[in-house]
């Protein structure tokens, strides 16, 4: 018995020095793991239907997600838990998780969502028919939509701003060369403005007193007072052909903006409110984003079926992804702050 224990006691010492020695081992692998794999950028092919979702490590599309007919932008839910693609033509949501690139749910019955967008207070969420003429209003509860208005507009609504109050939602009409302000808590329209030619996206600064007005039709961007009762335009922007997109540089002083004929992109200051980088990005730059430390730009070239990668440092493409045909919305969880 005395063996027996003695054994025991042996065999349980070098037990015990061998799982010290494994837990020793494994300590310094697990402080070197590799770090989690940053969430993907979507890419939203417009003629296609479908969505490439790329690795931005080593810059391959993973896999591209179907969608409905003509998903021309993304927007995330207030909670961070899904970006929503809107399905134009096919009339519907698709909401995905930013992280993995799984579909959550397809929401149907949304009538021609063309641009999307919620308001700061999570109360309301807006979209723009562009073939149909008409503005929705839906009430959000955080989970459902529920339509509560919907609004006839002029023709081809295009893009939205919805101000710091959440109370005013700006619309630029494309065709009938016009900007309006819906009311959001009576869902009429305020007021409605002439605009330069083809009229696209639209940016708040100064506290949401200014708007900056994309002109697709014509060279840069106009600006608007709308402190008042009524807008005014107080000037233009000279950027390039074809300005279309807005993209916050996440620094809280500038703004970029695309210019699609023009092959570029242009950084406006917010101060001055004048053009202090140019940075061209060849294929019809379209919808931007921006990584969250502030240093690349993601850019679809909508005619070079490609999303453009720009270092801002050095000005330059330092690469293009393939991706499918007319790539519009760009979007990544990873990315710089949006206002």
């Amino acid at each position: 018995m005395r063996f027996l224990s003695r054994s025991t006691g042996r065999a349980a010492a070098l037990l015990s020095a061998c799982l010290l020695g494994a837990i020793a081992f494994t300590a310094p692998l697990a402080a070197t793991a590799a770090p989690p794999e940053p969430p993907p950028i979507f890419v939203l092919n417009s003629l296609d239907a479908s969505v490439s979702v790329i690795n931005p490590v080593d810059w391959t599309e993973k896999q591209r997600i179907p969608t409905g007919k003509e998903p021309h932008h993304i927007y995330m839910t207030p909670d961070e838990k899904s970006v929503i693609v809107a399905n134009s033509a096919g009339d519907s949501l698709t909401f995905v998780n930013p992280r993995t690139a799984e579909v959550q749910r397809v929401v149907y019955g949304i009538i021609d969502p063309y641009q999307l967008q919620f308001s700061r207070d999570m109360k309301w969420f807006v979209t723009a028919a562009n073939r149909l003429n008409h503005v929705d209003v839906y009430r959000w509860d955080g989970k459902d939509l529920k339509l509560a208005k919907r609004i006839a507009t002029g023709k081809t609504p295009s893009h939205i701003w919805i101000d710091n109050t959440s109370t005013i939602a700006y619309v630029t009409m494309q065709d009938s060369d016009e900007m309006i302000a819906v009311d959001l808590p009576t869902q009429t329209i305020r007021w409605r403005v002439a605009t330069g030619p083809m009229p696209a996206d639209i940016y708040g600064v100064h506290n949401d007193k200014t708007l900056l007005v994309g002109l697709t039709g014509s060279d840069g961007v106009q600006v608007f007072d709308v402190a008042g009762a009524q807008p005014k335009l107080v000037g233009k922007i000279p950027t390039g052909k074809g300005a279309h997109a807005f993209r916050s540089a996440g620094d809280g002083k500038s703004v970029f903006v695309s210019n699609r004929v023009a092959n570029s992109i242009s950084r406006i200051d917010l101060a001055t409110l004048k053009v202090t980088d140019t940075y061209p990005v060849p294929g019809g730059p379209d919808c931007m984003d921006v990584s969250a430390d502030g240093k690349t730009l993601y850019v679809t070239s909508r005619w070079a079926k490609k999303l453009s990668v720009v270092d801002l440092a050095s000005g330059k493409v330092v690469r293009q992804v393939n991706v499918g045909r007319s790539p519009h919305g760009v979007w990544t969880l990873d990315h710089a702050k949006r206002i």
